[in-house]
Order: C-alpha cells, then sequence, then structure tokens
C-alpha cells in the first residue's frame, strides 16, 4: 500500500527496500513501464539470477523483458591488513582458480594478524561486483524464456563476473583467495 501511495506522487526514482513477493515485483515492474526509474535489492547469487527470480516470484517474462534496464550483484570481502599482509607465489592451483597462467607466477598474500588488525588479518571490507546491463540481446532472451544459464552464458562474453571481480581484488593485493571464495559460488 506504502508503494502504490508514493507512486501517486508522480516520482521519477523510486527506491523500494527489497523486493520480496509478486505484490510488490509487480508494482515494481508497473512503475517501471510507465517511466519512473525502480532500483531495489533482491537475494540472488549472480546479476543474472535476479531474473530467475523475478521470473519465479510470477512476473511474466515480456513484462520483465520490456522494464529491466539493469542488474548490479555484489558481496562484500574483508580487506586485508597492510600492516601484516604476507605475499606468497602463487601455487597451480591458486593459479588456476584465479584463472592466470601458472607461468606468470602472480604473488598474492595471506592474513597473518597483528595488533593493528586485532589478530585477525583483516582491516575493513571492500565491495566486488557484477553488472548485467539489459541489451537488446538479453531482452530477447527475457521475453522468450531463455534460461539463466543461457543468460549468463551471454553475459559471460561481454563483462566479468563476481568471482573474477574478486580474483582481480586478489591479485591487486587486496584481499585473499579464500575470502573471494567464501562469498562466491563456483563457476562453470
Amino acid at each position: 500500500r506504502g508503494l502504490r501511495a508514493i507512486l501517486r506522487q508522480d516520482p521519477d526514482v523510486v527506491m523500494v527496500g527489497e523486493i520480496r513477493d509478486l505484490e510488490t515485483a509487480q508494482i515494481g515492474v508497473q512503475a517501471s513501464l510507465t517511466g519512473h526509474l525502480v532500483m531495489s535489492t533482491l537475494h540472488t547469487n549472480t546479476a543474472s539470477g535476479a531474473i530467475t527470480r523475478m521470473e519465479d516470484m510470477g512476473v511474466e517474462p515480456f513484462l520483465l523483458s520490456s522494464s529491466l534496464l539493469g542488474v548490479l550483484s555484489q558481496r562484500l570481502v574483508r580487506t586485508l591488513c597492510n600492516t601484516c599482509k604476507e605475499g606468497h607465489t602463487a601455487d597451480e592451483h591458486e593459479c588456476q582458480l584465479l584463472g592466470v597462467p601458472f607461468e606468470s607466477q602472480p604473488t598474492i598474500y595471506r592474513a597473518v594478524g597483528c595488533e593493528e588488525c586485532n589478530f585477525n588479518g583483516y582491516r575493513g571490507r571492500t565491495g566486488i561486483h557484477e553488472l548485467l546491463v539489459v541489451d537488446e540481446t538479453i531482452r530477447e532472451m527475457i521475453h522468450n524464456g531463455k534460461g539463466e544459464q543461457s543468460v549468463e552464458k551471454y553475459i559471460r562474453k561481454r563483462s566479468p563476473s563476481i568471482r573474477q571481480d574478486g580474483c582481480s581484488r586478489v591479485l591487486a593485493g587486496k584481499t585473499t583467495l579464500e575470502e573471494v571464495l567464501r562469498v562466491t559460488r563456483e563457476e562453470g
């Protein structure tokens, strides 16, 4: 009821705390179709998973394909303490997980712990992200009921996954491989 009341004020942008049910999803989609920019949160593992989640709630694919502009997936990872982080050359298995050739011998870091970080090896958090921009091909895929795997395969050719973004943070010395693996699902 609150969301409908807000829409009667004719805002340009509407923020919905979280889409949890079909009614909220339908109101958000209708608002989008009538010219409002709607932003919300939704619990999924990947950006493409948001499409499946909305369809599972009961949003019709033809409505979703007409109203969705993009999805940003994000996770928080702990950042390494700069005082005590310890570098080492990544082994073959770590290189495989990072998606880099073993021959490149990248230096990655592990959490150690010191007084500065309260002996846990980490200080603060940072986000890792994945952005799905809905183009005509994705719009068509949604409209025609193509599955999440098809959409995922298409977007992987165009932008990095959330795990790949996390791996770039590992290679930059910002976090550990263990942190990225902890908060992302296996790809493949």
